[in-house]
């Protein structure tokens, strides 16, 4: 082959490597921000369903390649990155809806509306209102109330105890893999660990309200 045509050919493939190379990211075409709520239009109430997942060390979004895109909500992509998850584990999109809606309300005690709430306000709104469980007002009570759990045992929708100021001060409520939501008094509503030295230095214990008290008086 003669010397022009050869160069001319091995042009074209290379060009045509760089062209197959130049796909479009999903991540892109996702805008996901912490100050507003998700929008929920598109979102199934129905649990993610894929095949057994498989951990991608360092995805940014914990993808599981046999998750279908299409069946996920901006709100799961968002808290499957807060709570450092796989997406199809955030499943409860009742509970992160609430979440999201109450994200950020500063602290008052004694509050109990998106002016402020105070922090077993905020955990008798949320088991109420997702898990259709009645609580009774005070921290204190929801600890007298409830069965303690050790800390390796609690599920999500279990309570979590805090001595933060002397005796039971403080509750907030588990997500699971060490995480629980609370109405902090310097931040308001959002997410923390329970081994952030602060909360593990006062944790106290995990409460489970009893089945036969999941009723709501008429």
């Amino acid at each position: 082959m003669p010397a022009t045509a050869q160069k001319l050919k091995n042009t074209v493939s290379i060009n045509d490597g760089i062209n197959t190379r130049q796909s479009p990211k999903f991540i892109d075409y996702i805008e996901i921000k912490a100050d507003r709520s998700a929008e929920l239009s598109t979102v199934s109430e129905e649990p993610v369903k894929s095949t057994k997942p498989v951990e991608l060390s360092g995805h940014p979004l914990n993808l599981s390649p046999e998750l279908n895109i299409e069946n996920i909500s901006s709100l799961q992509f968002k808290y499957a990155q807060l709570l450092d998850r796989n997406v199809e584990f955030v499943k409860n999109i009742s509970l992160f809806r609430f979440i999201d809606e109450w994200w950020g309300t500063r602290y008052r005690y004694g509050g109990s509306s998106k002016k402020g709430i105070d922090c077993s306000a905020f955990t008798g709104l949320l088991l109420g209102t997702v898990f259709a469980v009645k609580l009774p007002r005070t921290a204190r009570e929801q600890y007298n109330e409830s069965e303690k759990i050790n800390k390796e045992d609690m599920l999500e929708g279990d309570l979590v105890f805090f001595n933060t100021r002397g005796g039971v001060s403080h509750v907030g409520v588990y997500l699971g893999d060490g995480y629980f939501v609370h109405a902090s008094t310097n931040n308001g509503v959002m997410i923390s660990r329970l081994d952030d030295p602060y909360y593990e230095k006062r944790f106290i214990s995990g409460g489970r309200i009893p089945a036969q008290a999941n009723t709501t008086e008429e």
